[in-house]
């Protein structure tokens, strides 16, 4: 009889660790344990994806427990996603669509910052996909280098940062100056916004590549996304070291807990 158990115990165990990777739904393989393993779940890219691919995947996330991004959404299919998922919010600026199914922890620290208004799109994309992986997003907008003193009126708050998110088209020059002020990591954001010669982003993202500046990394040509995301996960990873630190009051003055 214990054997018997044993062995649907066994059985239950296999199916469930089947089912644990993704969920197969045909033309889309749904990753459904990334939140476990990296902190978000899966977002979800929709340029290219069928109005039938986009209902299958929203049908799938009905009853997730935890926040879910879907990227790069038109209006039309942000409407087919929200015919399925009523609490889907659309960020046109930003073309994310978003559920918040958990509350925020409020991870302090992530700034995102764009040299001029033409880039608040891109920067939008960012500091929403921060706040949906639970921080509290500090913008500054429209402080970019032709006006160095409208950036300099913000240096506080820039150094009291933990993660600053620079977006920036034309030259691009935004994140050295910041990643010379700041001790933080600066992520950097080319734009396609500029002339002719930006050569839709290219110009800027080379410029970050070469930035001067020490402590400057660079996503790819209008990544809001991507720079939002590690910013997120750079501050994350700082509340979760503290939180993982010994309480000093469960320790004795031999140093044993």
């Amino acid at each position: 009889m214990d054997s018997e158990r044993d062995e649907h115990k066994i059985n239950e165990a296999m199916n469930f660790m089947k089912h644990l990777p993704f969920k197969d739904m045909g033309e889309v393989k749904l990753d459904t344990n990334r939140s476990s393993r990296t902190g978000f779940s899966e977002i979800i890219y929709c340029p290219g994806k069928s109005d039938e691919q986009l209902a299958t995947i929203a049908r799938a996330l009905q009853n997730a427990q935890e926040n879910v991004l879907f990227s790069r959404v038109s209006p039309d299919q942000h409407s087919v996603i929200s015919s399925v998922l009523p609490d889907a919010m659309f960020y046109a600026r930003a073309r994310l669509t978003g559920i918040r199914r958990q509350e925020s922890p409020h991870y302090r620290g992530v700034t995102v910052m764009t040299a001029g208004s033409s880039d608040v799109g891109v920067a939008e994309e960012a500091a929403i996909t921060a706040e949906y992986m639970g921080c509290d997003v500090l913008r500054l907008y429209d402080v970019g280098v032709a006006g160095l003193h409208r950036l300099l009126s913000h240096v506080e708050e820039l150094q009291a940062s933990r993660a600053i998110v620079a977006v920036a088209g034309m030259e691009g020059a935004l994140p050295t100056v910041v990643g010379g002020l700041v001790s933080c990591p600066v992520i950097a954001v080319p734009t396609s916004v500029g002339y002719g010669v930006s050569l839709g982003g290219i110009a800027p993202l080379l410029t970050m590549l070469n930035s001067c500046a020490m402590g400057v990394s660079v996503v790819n040509i209008d990544n809001g996304l991507g720079a939002g995301y590690f910013a997120a996960s750079v501050v994350r990873q700082i509340y979760l070291a503290r939180q993982a630190e010994p309480d000093p009051a469960a320790t004795d003055k031999t140093g044993k807990s």
